[in-house]
């Protein structure tokens, strides 16, 4: 079973914001990988260069976003895609808004985990009753996601969706991070910890922007 980590960053210096002395779009990164998540795309405007400097070295793909009028469903559709285009036995597709800064390497695993015994649903982690995010969404529902309105918000998409009869299920992962963009640290493990201090570290692979097949 594969499962991609999509993280979505609004704005080149909201993926460069520091957490704990790290850059954010780094921190989380590392945390998807280590959650399972495979392939992980970022998708982030980088006109810098600065976003691919600080996922220097990590296992990430970085995506060149949708044009800004197409929405946040097209971030989100644009990262699946890079996804399947990367490992074509892409099963689902985990989401995670970047302002989301917290969330647990171990909830990426809880939703995979979650897919492989119940498939057909989205599953939306919640803390305490409460939805959050990231979410899982299979891929058999991407095309329903692609159909949405591009001037909704995540949390409408979502709503959208189940209106539109995509099944839900609502996961409790015991992590405030789903439900708080600040609070709490975490302990996260580096990527690039087996490397030599003095190796060089790679960039990420690049995915330009291009649109979906077939549109």
């Amino acid at each position: 079973m594969t499962v991609a980590a999509v993280i979505l960053a609004a704005s080149p210096e909201g993926a460069l914001r520091e957490i704990d002395g790290r850059p954010l779009v780094r921190r989380l990164a590392e945390a998807a990988w280590a959650g399972g998540g495979v392939p992980v795309v970022v998708v982030a405007g980088d006109p810098e260069g600065a976003v691919a400097a600080a996922l220097a070295g990590a296992q990430v793909t970085l995506a060149e976003p949708a044009p800004r009028e197409a929405g946040t469903v097209a971030q989100m559709c644009r990262g699946i895609d890079v996804a399947r285009g990367l490992v074509t036995e892409t099963e689902a597709a985990v989401v995670w808004p970047a302002r989301m800064a917290w969330v647990d390497p171990e909830t990426l695993t809880s939703l995979i985990e979650a897919h492989g015994t119940d498939p057909e649903p989205v599953i939306r982690s919640a803390f305490e009753g409460t939805p959050g995010w990231p979410v899982l969404v299979p891929i058999e529902h991407l095309e329903a996601l692609r159909a949405l309105r591009p001037d909704r918000m995540p949390d409408e998409l979502l709503d959208d969706l189940a209106a539109a009869g995509v099944p839900f299920r609502t996961l409790e992962v015991g992590d405030p991070g789903t439900t708080h963009a600040s609070g709490h640290a975490h302990e996260w493990g580096s990527m690039a910890a087996e490397t030599a201090d003095d190796a060089p570290l790679p960039g990420p692979t690049v995915a330009p922007w291009e649109p979906a097949p077939g549109r």
